[in-house]
């Protein structure tokens, strides 16, 4: 059983890259831990079309991602984050890291612009999980899904931004942090979820790493 009281992080953002497992780790950790989910919005009318690479399309996804995630955050912000614990599948910082891989050097300038007012007036969480997975292990679990526009993400564009999260969350000090090496952690199962509440409760610094046992040799 839970006990809350072994349990000190009220706001608890996870962050990955597409497919790592964020949205359904949050979903199962918010259902075990008795907080409220909050999960990034994917209703984008621009995405498809910057996965086909159209013209001028990346300039209008990464805005729209950004104005839904602030509305969302600002929305936190009415709320007592202290009354309620929150479990969010994503990390409002990491709208720069998809900006920086795909816009030009005149849509970064006026991205930031935007970005810098936005920042200021987000609540940072208690502490961020960066689920890090491979490339393969990303490759593998996106062909597997059906009639998904993710198909035409370029093999290239993947690795980068596999290597943009990698760099911005082993520089990353902005809140204590827990990088999980996620490759063969399926967060369906109860018991990879629990063991993850158990590295959790043990944090005692900055950054913690949990690279699980494999699972063949358990």
């Amino acid at each position: 059983m839970f006990d809350a009281n072994n349990f000190k992080f009220q706001h608890i953002a996870i962050e990955g890259v597409m497919n790592s497992g964020k949205t359904k780790l949050a979903e199962m950790l918010a259902k075990k831990t008795g907080a409220k989910a909050v999960f990034d919005r994917k209703d984008n009318p621009y995405l498809k079309e910057f996965y086909n690479e159209s013209k001028g399309a990346s300039f209008l996804t990464q805005l729209v991602f950004l104005v839904n995630r602030y509305h969302q955050q600002t929305q936190l912000l009415q709320r007592d984050l202290f009354q309620e614990r929150i479990i969010s599948d994503y990390l409002f910082e990491k709208d720069k890291i998809y900006a920086y891989q795909t816009l030009a050097d005149d849509e970064l300038i006026v991205y930031e612009k935007i970005n810098n007012i936005f920042s200021e007036r987000v609540v940072k969480p208690d502490l961020t999980v960066y689920l890090q997975v491979s490339f393969s292990t990303i490759l593998k679990r996106i062909i597997k899904e059906e009639n998904s526009i993710k198909k035409n993400i370029s093999e290239k564009y993947l690795q980068d931004i596999i290597e943009a999260f990698d760099y911005f969350f082993f520089n990353y000090q902005a809140t204590p942090l827990l990088v999980v090496k996620a490759d063969e952690l399926e967060f369906s199962q109860d018991r990879d979820v629990v063991d993850l509440i158990d590295k959790i409760k043990q944090m005692k610094k900055s950054p913690f790493f949990y690279v699980p046992l494999s699972k063949s040799n358990k």
